[in-house]
């Protein structure tokens, strides 16, 4: 039995446990779909609350889906140069 929290549900922990904005993929389909949809950056944003089965970003606009995901800046190495 797979125990691991994922996805929106990932998120609503996240922020009952307090963090704060919250990177994620949004969309209002699925958290399949929020995770195809972020691809190239469009749908990402910083997630501040989950209220009335829905999460709001930083920019105050409402989302049904929101999967957490980790940005990070690439080193010289990794991209080899």
């Amino acid at each position: 039995m797979d125990d691991k929290m994922t996805g929106s549900a990932l998120t609503r922990a996240m922020l009952r446990r307090g963090d704060h904005e919250v990177w994620c993929a949004v969309d209002d389909t699925s958290d399949e779909q929020a995770m195809r949809d972020h691809v190239s950056n469009d749908f990402t944003t910083h997630i501040v609350s989950f209220k009335n089965g829905k999460f709001l970003c930083i920019d105050g606009m409402e989302w049904f889906f929101a999967v957490p995901v980790k940005i990070i800046e690439l080193a010289q190495e990794e991209v080899g140069l």
